[in-house]
């Protein structure tokens, strides 16, 4: 990175504002992309504009005021939990609407966009019919980032992928009953994962 100051905005919900007592992902990237050598000489603020409970329809409607107008480099916009685990109520075409209209407009600006999607926990796939609003929900973001042609951290499959390894799917979550929020050890992996993409793309020109 070229500039003295880099701005990164970090849209989404409670995987993004934090809860529980866990350190959401933003505060921890931005400690670990001010470590990183390569950035030295360069301020790098990670400004967290997560709302617990909303979704993408709801953080489309602040995306000026919270996002663009801070003139970041990187917008970080994780979608998609809240309308999977409401599955009884959400509609999945509002969020995917929602979805592209906001890439869309982002595309018009010289910001680089990184999506980011599910986390794997019980909450996600319990009962079977929310498994199957969680997969709906996961080909529909891969579906508008392709076509945005915008970078999609795939939480979803790395957190699976871990479960499938033979880590427990329990272990991805906090404890808590509801079984939705990830744990600590969870979160802390997957911004470590989502720092280490980051940084191992080429810098945009200044």
């Amino acid at each position: 990175m070229t500039r003295r100051k880099t701005r990164v905005v970090a849209l989404g919900s409670s995987s993004t504002s934090g809860t529980n007592d866990i350190v959401a992902f933003p505060a921890r990237l931005e400690q670990k992309l001010r470590k990183e050598k390569a950035n030295f000489g360069c301020v790098i603020d990670v400004l967290n504009r997560g709302i617990g409970g909303q979704e993408a329809p709801e953080e489309l409607s602040r995306i000026e005021s919270d996002v663009i107008a801070e003139q970041p480099s990187l917008v970080i916009w994780q979608v998609g939990t809240n309308a999977v685990y409401r599955y009884q109520t959400s509609n999945l075409d509002e969020v995917e609407t929602a979805l592209r209209n906001g890439l869309g407009w982002l595309a018009r600006l010289p910001i680089d966009v990184i999506v980011m999607d599910l986390q794997y926990t019980a909450a996600m796939v319990d009962p079977p019919e929310r498994l199957a609003r969680a997969w709906d929900m996961q080909r529909r973001i891969e579906e508008v980032t392709s076509a945005a042609g915008v970078n999609l951290f795939r939480r979803w499959d790395l957190m699976k992928g871990w479960c499938d390894a033979g880590i427990p799917l329990r272990a991805m979550d906090d404890g808590h009953d509801d079984g939705l929020h990830m744990s600590e050890c969870a979160t802390a992996t997957v911004s470590a994962v989502l720092a280490k993409a980051i940084m191992a793309s080429p810098a945009p020109p200044a």
